[in-house]
């Protein structure tokens, strides 16, 4: 899995807010959005990073995953319909949309933060629908036109 910073983790890094031991800052610093979970464990192996210290970050908002690393998985999922498998045409609205939304909420900052969590967590195009009226609502009418015509065009 590929993490990058969240505006939250990088807000409380600064001000060390949250208590992060010297392993986890390091750690924490190493997350681009370029670098995979297993690049940075290799890289802070001298350190004894673990995956349970990454765990953590992740739990507390600090960082959060690529919108490249979680396109792929949550594409293939099952459309809500009883076991049927999405449509080419379901996956490829999905494909288009989910970066939108990704971008969209993320730009909220502190206040679009759950929204965001929302959006990472719809895992194919009907869930990402559902999450339309309350992305329109944050950013505003005009800003959603490009996810609109993702979502349904």
């Amino acid at each position: 899995m590929i993490y990058m910073k969240t505006e939250l983790g990088q807000t409380a890094f600064q001000s060390r807010s949250v208590a992060l031991t010297p392993r986890q800052r390091s750690a924490f610093i190493m997350f681009d959005g370029k670098r995979s979970t297993e690049d940075v464990l290799k890289a802070t192996t001298g350190l004894n990073v673990t995956a349970e210290d990454i765990d953590q970050m992740v739990s507390a908002g600090l960082l959060a995953p690529t919108a490249a690393s979680m396109v792929v998985t949550p594409a293939v999922e099952a459309e809500p319909i009883a076991g049927a498998p999405p449509t080419q045409d379901a996956q490829a609205h999905y494909s288009r949309a989910y970066p939108i939304a990704i971008r969209l909420t993320s730009e909220l900052g502190l206040r679009g933060f759950r929204l965001n969590l929302a959006v990472e967590g719809a895992g194919n195009l009907a869930q990402l629908r559902e999450l339309g009226p309350r992305i329109k609502e944050a950013v505003g009418a005009e800003r959603f036109k490009e996810l609109q015509r993702a979502l349904y065009d």
